[in-house]
């Protein structure tokens, strides 16, 4: 008896991605498990425009930070930090991918990229969770402005 209420509890466990049902992508689950670009304890990265968006007392905070290579005025690295959700930390790791991907990304067309780009670049995202895709467009849109109003 107690082997068969364990297999229910395991089944309709979705807290773990192991068992029961995901309910994300496995663009997600690959993000939110392997994030790509996060700041490590430790770490040092070298920023040349730092952007912080959200709030700890409402739940979500982002921090994203990038380089540049001037001359050629694309977004060359960066690194992000957030205290959220698996969805607000996939979508962060996947901007990331998309910003640094092929030697990196222009700045004018980092200005264009959109939550929607990024949900895209996830296969989706539930409902409930959109807003979560938002947080890194608004860390990494204020990333670049505080780099060019160091300029």
């Amino acid at each position: 008896m107690k082997k068969e209420e364990d297999k229910k509890i395991k089944k309709n466990n979705t807290a773990s991605p192991d068992v029961g049902n995901w309910f994300y992508t496995d663009k997600v689950k690959k993000h939110f498990f392997n994030p790509y670009k996060f700041l490590k304890d430790g770490e040092e990265f070298k920023a040349d425009g730092e952007g912080v968006v959200g709030s700890p007392a409402c739940g979500d905070m982002m921090k994203f930070w990038i380089k540049i290579d001037k001359k050629a005025g694309k977004i060359i690295d960066c690194r992000w930090r957030t205290f959220g959700c698996a969805s607000a930390i996939a979508s962060t790791s996947a901007l990331a991918e998309m910003l640094t991907e092929k030697g990196g990304m222009k700045i004018e067309k980092a200005l264009k990229i959109t939550p929607q780009d990024i949900m895209a670049r996830l296969g989706g995202l539930p409902e409930i969770k959109i807003h979560c895709s938002i947080l890194g467009d608004q860390a990494l849109r204020a990333a670049i402005k505080d780099y060019q109003n160091k300029q």
